[in-house]
């Protein structure tokens, strides 16, 4: 087997760029903050370097809030509680709150609004055993997407489009039983808009089978018939058009995009536009091209959440981060993320990124491409909300330009960002190691003094006039780098 520090010393006395200690993941390579462990001189540093004003170099990008997690709490004050909340979220540098399927589902107050029974229901009719859903009223929804308008942030409704619940029981010529099915003003429907029956679920006179849904196969809305296609986003009175016209949502989050085909989607989405993702909750980032190529819609980027739990927390080995992930080919379409309202409340670990992990696989998805979501169990953590503000800041201003990897191994994994005209960029280094480490690589700053800007390191080392710094990551942590005044 080849001896890695060898080989990385024969890189190094061979002219690459990249200059590394020669001392591999061993102990050796180790330090306190104040060893130089290349032994290469440093240009002294001015003794009170001055920091880059970030809101002089915004770079226009902004970061979406998941503005709920599982059975919020308090009930029937949900939307008051986010219109509080928004005006602050905006000033973080917060440009869209993505909100639960705001329609009343079949648990009445105590849904979540994925058991979807009126599309039109917003806490105005009294069915289910309450007029307000469970995060309040038609009025105070309305007063939240006021709100959050009047602070230049965007409203994103979670749309459920293959499920329904909470129908009346009627036979089913199709099934040869009964089945809940029945959607009037007596039957979980009380708005009288968009009724059904048996005729618009899986199978009837038009279809057959299902081709996709997993579960409530029963009442899996069949979006081939033309009437369903109607109410749900064709018609002047469809849901899509309603929530855009009437109720002042500007965008949709397309919940289980696995149970129907792409195409409804599209379709959606040329009829209304708006910003829009899917969820399709595979972490093949092939599957994740293939149904953004089909639907022309962006998808979360869960190919990217499950290499960052792999590296942080499964296999604790940070260069699973060469791997292909969705915003390395379509930076555009890949919605990032470290956490949802699914992921945190899923028993499997492997579903998951371990708390004491949160902050890096932040920092990873808040300095690299891709439109990245806050979730907000994580920015209303006390222990995390500072960190967090302060990572949204250098995602607005220093995350651009393209991106390199400089350096990746079992516990150290190096990033730059190469900035764009005037804005210099970025260099991310995260460690999993227990000691503090440091790494001589090449930036694009010459004889510039560097500072940390996510505030980890007091350290302010000065690259050469090539371009080599030193720079270095706390234990267990992460840093990021740019030039200071």
């Amino acid at each position: 087997m080849m001896n890695t520090n060898k080989f990385l010393c024969s890189l190094l006395l061979g002219g690459a760029l990249f200059m590394g200690s020669c001392s591999g993941d061993d102990s050796d390579d180790v330090v306190d903050a104040t060893d130089d462990i290349t032994g290469t001189p440093e240009i002294p540093a001015p003794s009170e370097p001055q920091a880059l004003d970030l809101a002089s170099l915004d770079n226009g990008n902004r970061v979406m809030m998941q503005a709920f997690y599982w059975d919020v709490e308090p009930r029937f004050a949900w939307w008051d509680n986010l219109s509080e909340k928004v005006p602050e979220w905006s000033e973080a540098g917060v440009d869209r709150i993505w909100i639960p399927s705001p329609a009343k589902g079949q648990s009445g107050g105590y849904s979540m609004g994925y058991d979807v029974s009126d599309y039109f229901d917003f806490g105005n009719y009294d069915q289910h055993g309450t007029v307000e859903t469970r995060f309040g009223s038609r009025t105070e929804l309305e007063n939240l997407i006021a709100t959050a308008h009047s602070n230049d942030i965007e409203v994103i409704a979670d749309i459920v489009l293959n499920h329904n619940s909470g129908g009346g029981l009627q036979y089913n010529p199709y099934r040869d039983y009964d089945t809940y099915t029945l959607f009037n003003e007596e039957n979980g429907n009380a708005s009288g808009m968009f009724n059904r029956t048996y005729e618009d679920f899986y199978p009837n006179s038009v279809s057959q089978y299902d081709p996709g849904s997993l579960f409530y196969e029963e009442t899996n809305l069949d979006h081939h018939r033309e009437r369903v296609q109607d109410w749900l986003w064709k018609d002047e009175n469809s849901v899509a058009k309603y929530y855009k016209n009437v109720m002042g949502f500007d965008g949709w989050r397309f919940d289980y995009v696995k149970g129907f085909e792409p195409w409804v989607v599209k379709e959606w989405n040329e009829a209304v536009g708006g910003f829009s993702v899917g969820e399709n909750f595979d972490g093949n980032p092939d599957v994740l091209r293939d149904w953004i190529e089909a639907s022309g819609s962006p998808a979360f980027d869960f190919s990217t959440f499950y290499k960052l739990e792999e590296s942080l927390d499964r296999f604790e080995n940070l260069s699973i981060l060469e791997s292909d992930m969705l915003w390395k080919t379509n930076p555009k379409d890949a919605v990032t993320f470290t956490a949802n309202h699914d992921t945190e409340k899923d028993s499997n670990e492997d579903n998951y990124i371990m708390s004491s992990n949160k902050m890096k696989a932040y920092a990873y998805i808040l300095t690299h491409p891709g439109y990245p979501t806050i979730f907000y169990s994580d920015y209303e953590n006390e222990e995390f909300k500072d960190e967090l503000k302060r990572l949204i800041s250098i995602h607005n201003s220093l995350a651009i330009g393209d991106t390199e990897i400089l350096y990746a191994d079992q516990d150290e994994y190096v990033m730059k960002r190469n900035g764009s005209g005037t804005n210099p960029g970025l260099i991310l280094y995260i460690s999993i190691n227990n000691g503090t480490k440091r790494r001589t690589v090449s930036s694009n700053w010459s004889n510039v003094t560097l500072q940390d800007y996510s505030s980890n390191s007091t350290y302010f080392p000065t690259s050469d006039e090539n371009g080599a710094v030193t720079i270095e990551a706390p234990a267990n942590g992460y840093s990021i780098w740019s030039i200071t005044e």
